[in-house]
């Protein structure tokens, strides 16, 4: 007998669960995640196939909701976030969608910061509210006004952290607890941090939502999302998923997989570059401010610090001057990609106000800090020195 584990990833640390958790190998023996590009599978008998679609017996169905290389992701990302279970979807919004739908039922309410990605907000205010979800908005580091938002039909609270595009940062422990204490479950979308620096679920959090399109691919090649929580949630994100369909293609999954492996270190590669550029602008005379909680400035600074590993990728500034100055900064670089994604190898910049949070009313923009002259600058992984000077063309153009 030997002494090893019978599981030999028990106790393993991140940089490990990213490039090995949840691999299988087929009789091949091939060394990198097959890609299963199959529709349905073949059962052994009638028996099998209706012990199957039953649930009675585990294994492949049909891969709008079963299919090993999605499966094999899903596992890496529970491994990653150190949840129970994960559910693969076909983007980031179909992960929010797929985690209400399943969750919440008409006559329920939310509360959702106010702080949150536009589309978000979008989801909540004009179609969750179709279903007889109603939403209430709050300021994430209010913590006063989530506990006073909260009803006896408060089933949920929502919230990003750092947020879209400010990087507000929200005491996780401390929401959890005014969720908890109303039986609430707290949902958390961590992309701009991704499991390598922040785990809301070891902070408190029930259930955490990625956008795998962003950071845990990182090089923006395809849509994904994925919802990771105790498996109790998670069959019932499932069978949302199963009886709906917004399901996470084979071949993306695989993708994200191969992302996932360099994902400690793009995100640490991601956090030095966003520092170093957040700490240049804050220097710069034409820029008003910079929002990053990797700045001491930052009103989340030490938040930032006590509940995450770094600061990300993703900073966002105002320049001197309105929205006409803000698009002249944008047209005036040409290194850095004028693109809403983010999370990219690329660095991108965009124009919130116009682009990713352009369907917010002008008081929902205003609530949320969303100016004429705010530029999102998301950090790739490019030389510094180089955006830089890709910068200064802006600046130079102000």
């Amino acid at each position: 007998m030997n002494d090893f584990p019978e599981d030999p990833l028990l106790g393993a640390e991140l940089d490990t669960l990213a490039v090995r958790a949840g691999q299988i190998r087929t009789h091949e023996g091939e060394h990198s995640e097959a890609i299963f590009t199959t529709s349905s599978y073949v059962f052994a008998s009638a028996a099998e196939a209706a012990a199957r679609f039953s649930g009675d017996q585990p294994g492949n169905v049909y891969s709008r909701y079963t299919n090993p290389t999605v499966r094999t992701f899903q596992d890496r990302m529970a491994a990653l976030e150190g949840a129970e279970a994960a559910v693969a979807t076909s983007s980031g919004m179909a992960a929010i969608l797929s985690t209400c739908m399943a969750l919440l039922k008409s006559g329920d309410h939310v509360v959702c910061s106010r702080s949150v990605f536009g589309t978000t907000t979008v989801l909540f205010t004009k179609y969750m509210k179709k279903f007889g979800v109603e939403t209430t908005f709050v300021a994430p580091g209010d913590y006063a006004a989530w506990q006073a938002a909260i009803q006896d039909n408060t089933r949920m609270l929502f919230l990003e952290t750092p947020s879209n595009p400010l990087c507000e940062v929200v005491d996780l422990p401390r929401l959890a607890e005014i969720a908890h204490a109303k039986e609430c479950l707290l949902v958390v979308d961590n992309c701009f941090c991704t499991p390598a620096l922040q785990q809301p679920l070891a902070l408190g959090a029930d259930i955490v939502v990625h956008s795998a399109t962003k950071f845990l691919d990182g090089q923006g090649r395809c849509i994904g999302g994925v919802v990771c929580g105790r498996e109790a949630e998670m069959d019932e994100v499932l069978g949302f998923l199963r009886s709906t369909g917004p399901t996470m293609s084979p071949f993306n999954a695989w993708v994200f997989l191969k992302g996932l492996e360099t994902l400690r270190l793009r995100m640490d590669a991601h956090s030095a570059s966003a520092l170093e550029l957040a700490t240049w602008l804050n220097e710069q005379e034409d820029v008003e401010t910079v929002f990053y909680a990797g700045l001491p400035t930052h009103n989340g600074h030490e938040l930032a610090r006590k509940q995450q590993r770094a600061f990300g990728g993703v900073l966002s500034f105002r320049v001197k001057g309105d929205k006409a100055a803000a698009w002249r900064f944008i047209d005036a670089t040409r290194v850095v990609s004028v693109t809403a994604n983010l999370g990219d190898t690329k660095t991108t910049i965009v124009h919130p106000g116009s682009t990713t949070h352009s369907r917010l009313s002008d008081k929902e923009k205003s609530e949320a800090g969303i100016t004429d002259n705010l530029i999102r600058l998301a950090v790739g992984l490019e030389s510094v020195r180089d955006l830089k000077a890709d910068l200064q063309r802006g600046i130079n153009a102000l």
